[in-house]
This record gives C-alpha cells, sequence and structure tokens, in this order.
C-alpha cells in the first residue's frame, strides 16, 4: 500500500488484498464495518519476524516458554504488572484458554455469568461447554453492576454447584475500562459467592491515552484465586497469527497444574513469532495506530452529530468499536439490518452481544481509514427516514 498513514487505505486497495472474512462475508457493494479486524498497514517488526521465520524454514513448533516470558516482560513495562511466566500456560488463543477454564472450575451443565452487553462469542463458548449462563447486565451506565452482579451470582450458585464469571476487561463492545474499584468490588462479590473468575483481556493494548488506565484483574486486592486470559493478537490485527496465555493468581497455581499440557500444542509457533517481535519491536507502530484509532473514534462522534444526530453512544474509553444507540431511529430491534439492506453498511448487530442488552443497537468498527468511515456513516443516513 503506498499511504503513510496506518489505517489510510482506500476501500479499491483493500478489495484487492484482503482475503479474511472481513471483506469477504458480504457482497462487493456493502461497506464492512462489522467484525473486529482492523484495515491497517502490518506492523514492519512483526511482516519481517514472520517472513524471516518462513524463509529460513523455522515453522516447527513453538517453544511456550519464551513468549510467556515475553508477554510477562511486555506486561510489566507496559502496566507495571509483576507476572512470573511459571503461572502461565500458553494456549490457542483467549476464548480457548477461557473456555477450557471455566470448564475446569466449573460443573458439567452448572452456571457461568455474563455481562451483556458483552462479545457474542462469550454467549457460543459457554454453550460449547455445556455450561448454563446467567446474565448479570452493565448498568444504563454502561459499568459492571454490583447489584446485578450479587444477583446473578445468589442464582447461579443457588444449588450449590461450581460457578465461573467470564469478565471483558475492557468491555467488548462498550469500549468501557473497569476502574479498579468496579474490579475489586467484583473481586469481593467473587470471593463471598465462591465464583471463580476469569478475565478475557485481549484489548487491553488499546486502551485510549486520553482516558483511565487499564487494570488487570489480577492486580486488584481479592482476584488472588482468579485467572486472565491475554493475547497481543487483537491490538496488532493478528488475529491469523494465533497464541495466547492463560495467567493464573497467587492461589489459583494448583488448578492451572491441572490444566492438560496439551492445550499448548494448539498455539502457532508462527503466531508466536509474530507476537513476541509485536510486543518487543512494534511498539512504535502501535503507539502510531492508536494515534490514529483515537482521531477516526472522534470523526465518527463528529460524523453521527452531522448525519445521524439521533443516534447515542458513549465515547469509548477502548478497543476501536463504537456501541451506538439506535433506539430513536425507529429501525426495530435490529438496526444492523436496515443498514446492510437499504444504506449497504454491515454492521455488528446489537442483539448479538444481548438479546435484551443489545436491542437498537449497532457495534460499529472504526479501524478503518477516515475516508471508508465518512461514507459509512453517510450511507447510513440514507437508511434512516
Amino acid at each position: 500500500m503506498t499511504t503513510t498513514s496506518i489505517l489510510g487505505a482506500s476501500e479499491a486497495e483493500l478489495r484487492r488484498d484482503r482475503t479474511s472474512v472481513k471483506w469477504l462475508a458480504y457482497p462487493p457493494d456493502v461497506l464492512p464495518l462489522w467484525v473486529a479486524e482492523m484495515d491497517c498497514d502490518p506492523c514492519p517488526a512483526v511482516a519481517d519476524a514472520v517472513a524471516s521465520a518462513v524463509s529460513r524454514g523455522d515453522t516447527g513448533y513453538g517453544w511456550a516458554p519464551r513468549y510467556a516470558g515475553e508477554v510477562a516482560r511486555y506486561a510489566g513495562e507496559t502496566w507495571g504488572w509483576d507476572v512470573d511466566p511459571s503461572s502461565m500456560l500458553v494456549v490457542t488463543d483467549v476464548m480457548i484458554g477461557a473456555s477450557e477454564v471455566l470448564r475446569m472450575l466449573t460443573d458439567e451443565r452448572g452456571a457461568v455469568v455474563v455481562s451483556p452487553p458483552v462479545y457474542d462469542s462469550f454467549f457460543g463458548f459457554v454453550d460449547a461447554i455445556g455450561r448454563r449462563r446467567v446474565d448479570a447486565p452493565l448498568g444504563a451506565d454502561g459499568r459492571l453492576d454490583p447489584e446485578a452482579l450479587r444477583a446473578a451470582f445468589r442464582e447461579a450458585t443457588a444449588g450449590g454447584g461450581r460457578v465461573g464469571y467470564l469478565l471483558c476487561n475492557p468491555q467488548n463492545p462498550t469500549g468501557t475500562v473497569h476502574s479498579p474499584d468496579e474490579l475489586a468490588t467484583l473481586a469481593t462479590l467473587a470471593r463471598e459467592f465462591g465464583v471463580r473468575v476469569v478475565a478475557d483481556e485481549i484489548h487491553a493494548p488499546l486502551v485510549h491515552d486520553d482516558g483511565p488506565a487499564f487494570s488487570p484483574y489480577l492486580t486488584v486486592p481479592g482476584a488472588e484465586d482468579a485467572f486472565a486470559v491475554f493475547s497481543p493478537s487483537k491490538g496488532w490485527n493478528l488475529a491469523g497469527l494465533k497464541s495466547a496465555v492463560v495467567v493464573a493468581g497467587p492461589q489459583a497455581q494448583d488448578d492451572l497444574a491441572r490444566l492438560p499440557e496439551v492445550h499448548t500444542h494448539g498455539s502457532s509457533h508462527l503466531g508466536e513469532i509474530a507476537h513476541v517481535a509485536a510486543m518487543r519491536d512494534g511498539l512504535d507502530w502501535h503507539a502510531r495506530l492508536r494515534a490514529e484509532l483515537r482521531s477516526n473514534r472522534d470523526l465518527v462522534g463528529r460524523l453521527l452529530a452531522e448525519h445521524l444526530p439521533a443516534v447515542r453512544w458513549t465515547v469509548p474509553q477502548a478497543t476501536y468499536l463504537g456501541w451506538l444507540d439506535c433506539r430513536a431511529l425507529d429501525l426495530g430491534d435490529d438496526p444492523a439490518a436496515a443498514f446492510r439492506e437499504r444504506g449497504r453498511v454491515a454492521l455488528g448487530s446489537g442483539p448479538r452481544y444481548g438479546a435484551q442488552a443489545g436491542r437498537g443497537f449497532v457495534r460499529l468498527n472504526f479501524a478503518t481509514s477516515p475516508a471508508i468511515l465518512e461514507e459509512a456513516v453517510r450511507r447510513m443516513a440514507t437508511a434512516v427516514g
């Protein structure tokens, strides 16, 4: 690509170069702003590392200690989180890691609590491991609601079984960065009810500099028996190069040892090479990317105010996702369908992130070029009225 900005590619360039689901799932006249994948130029350090590995034939099995050690170094330098690599297990990806931990911590046909609106794959993975979902919805302010958590934990544990809570930190799709106090309250409630917390922290590298800092769940008081799952894949757009780590709190080390070693076999060696290069040598690129994402986020706000003033949103503190309240537009429970059919823009369907909490909402991915965002919002406006 010839653009100088990381997110500057044109629609024509992207349609020519991309073969991922984002650009192939819908007809060519539909602008895709749905799945959480960035339209970015690659991080040069990552591209060089992967190309070098392939060219020298370094395409065998990965070595987990190297990857875990690099994650520990990155976490320490980025968030001041002093974590021992020996407390980690390398796994295929974040959701495989989270679901396998939940499978171990909970009873078959037991309960897992989630807080919608939340990443839609949470629902699918809870179903896939044979667990029953109990909802503790976010509050009207889009933040963790202690009373909803208490009620859900009480319901989930009423039968006496082992229960888990799957936390999204930061929250997808709302972009909320949970505060240390909110996380500590969650930890207190989880201890009170004997609920084990597993935190999906894949969006942690995408917290914006103009808002609150990211707090790893395992750093708050009371979270010592919890787990976190992390990967740099989302922050550097490496979904096709899979690897992640499960991190155990100090009081969860025995549980970590019960996870079968075979889970490490699914991690891609090329994924590990890519992620190590990203965390070690891709920080300048990443800082530029985050600056462009903040600029795009602010552009979306201006475009909505100009073209769709009835749409409401809370400016996301993290991620490259906008959670848009379209209920005033009278487009029904799933406005994404109207925007796709009438405006030819594909957005995330709100009810997928929670049947109740997502009604009347859409999720918009703003990790693309400003020109595409401007065209997309103009098209969305044509679908109204």
